[in-house]
């Protein structure tokens, strides 16, 4: 099967049909769970990822699908040259707070780099979807326009942090004087997205984050021009034993 932009367009409806599942859940007195890793899960991951997994596995059969919750029970398939990676719901933190900053995130995976992402935010319908080698777009109420990463200003790069996680004296020491003009805090993949439609500059993580958590922002970010490296500088690589990141830094031009 060729990746092209019909295959995204296919994903970008999943992932909007997912976020709308999301919403019915988000207006309700819904339940928090635990998990094994101490994380938060509600009825909203749960459906949203039955609802993603088939959808995907019925536009190719042969691609496996590497989802959050499933992954987190210890259901996770063997993978081949290329596989889905999914968080039905990335920034769960962020939907039990009921901040909005919250979103749907699905990858596709090729030869251990993604190819084809779209991160969707279903409380204001903004979608990120990304293409390397195509481009990326943003698509806000029914407009959508081509994105890229700026070149860092003079002044200063404006910094993209987490609005739930991080640790601000990690990240000073990491910045070790580079100059920061502003700091934008912002939950779950919309970071990638603010540096791919050249909002922000630069995100460093400096903490656990998991594959499914970054792959497809970082397809975004690959498709607008950025680039998300270890801390030595090499692109962050997918299929990794246990699917858990490095320290990271994504960043533009």
């Amino acid at each position: 099967m060729r990746v092209t932009l019909a295959l995204l367009a296919q994903v970008e409806a999943i992932a909007r049909a997912a976020g709308a599942l999301i919403l019915q859940v988000y207006g309700t007195d819904f339940a928090v769970a635990g998990k094994a890793d101490a994380s938060p899960v509600t009825a909203a991951d749960e459906q949203a990822e039955a609802l993603i997994t088939p959808a995907l596995q019925s536009l190719e059969p042969s691609w496996a699908v590497v989802a959050e919750e499933a992954a987190s029970q210890g259901s996770t398939p063997q993978t081949g040259r290329r596989w889905w990676l999914v968080d039905p719901l990335d920034g769960t933190r962020e939907f039990v707070s009921r901040n909005g900053e919250f979103t749907v995130n699905i990858a596709l995976i090729e030869d251990g780099a993604p190819l084809l992402g779209v991160v969707y935010v279903p409380v204001q319908d903004l979608l990120y979807a990304g293409l390397v080698g195509q481009g990326a777009w943003l698509e806000a109420q029914g407009a959508r326009r081509a994105i890229r990463c700026r070149a860092a200003p003079a002044e200063g790069w404006t910094l993209a942090c987490s609005r739930s996680h991080g640790d601000a004296a990690a990240t000073a020491a990491w910045l070790n004087g580079r100059p920061v003009a502003a700091t934008i805090q912002a939950g779950s993949a919309l970071k990638f997205g603010l540096i791919a439609a050249g909002l922000a500059d630069v995100y460093p993580r400096l903490g656990r984050t998991m594959e499914w958590d970054t792959a497809a922002g970082h397809a975004v970010l690959r498709g607008a021009g950025g680039e998300v490296t270890d801390l030595a500088g090499a692109p962050l690589r997918y299929g990794k034993p246990g699917h858990e990141n490095p320290n990271f830094v994504a960043h533009g031009l």
